[in-house]
């Protein structure tokens, strides 16, 4: 299906020259809380989930994203939005979805150090920021959680680090209308 509105620029994140401490987009190290931690637990082990990154949104707030990872099982449902196996939480004002756990933790499981969009020759052009007029491209069709959501970011399994959103997959971020509460879903080829 064609793509209409702006066409977004495709991101590339590097390696920082160290820990990110400013709420600014990043992916790994750790996160930057705007307000309490609220690190969430996946359902099925119990276990914090790993932190992909932070986005920058509007009005000086960050939206967390989470996956389940687990290095000696498989976890599943990681695609779903609202399986418990990852989360997007927003701060400051955002509120936890009643399908998630969360636990007052400043610190945990990441995929690596921190990285920051910069300069470079991107290896695809999956990996974008999302905003106003911006649509996702779909793997498979066309999954937003619900109507009026906003598209916060589209990331790849790929560079930096490879979290697994299937075969080929690509994730797709969004925040609620009242921009409290985000979704996660991957898609993969």
């Amino acid at each position: 299906m064609p793509q209409s509105g702006p066409q977004p620029d495709p991101l590339v994140f590097v390696s920082a020259d160290g820990p990110v401490d400013r709420p600014v987009t990043k992916l790994g190290g750790q996160p930057v809380w705007l307000a309490e931690p609220e690190w969430p637990l996946s359902r099925e082990t119990g276990e914090p989930m790993l932190f992909l990154g932070q986005f920058a949104l509007d009005g000086g707030r960050l939206a967390y994203l989470f996956i389940a990872d687990d290095a000696d099982e498989y976890v599943d449902g990681t695609w779903e939005p609202e399986g418990g196996e990852n989360a997007l939480l927003v701060q400051p004002g955002g509120r936890v979805p009643d399908f998630l756990a969360v636990r007052a933790q400043a610190e945990g499981p990441t995929p690596g150090s921190d990285h920051l969009p910069g300069p470079g020759e991107p290896t695809d052009s999956f990996q974008f920021l999302g905003g106003p007029g911006v649509e996702p491209k779909w793997l498979q069709g066309e999954e937003e959680p619900g109507e009026d959501w906003h598209f916060v970011v589209q990331l790849t399994d790929g560079e930096p680090f490879h979290p697994n959103f299937g075969d080929a997959g690509v994730g797709y971020a969004f925040v609620s209308p009242d921009g409290k509460e985000g979704r996660f879903l991957w898609q993969c080829a």
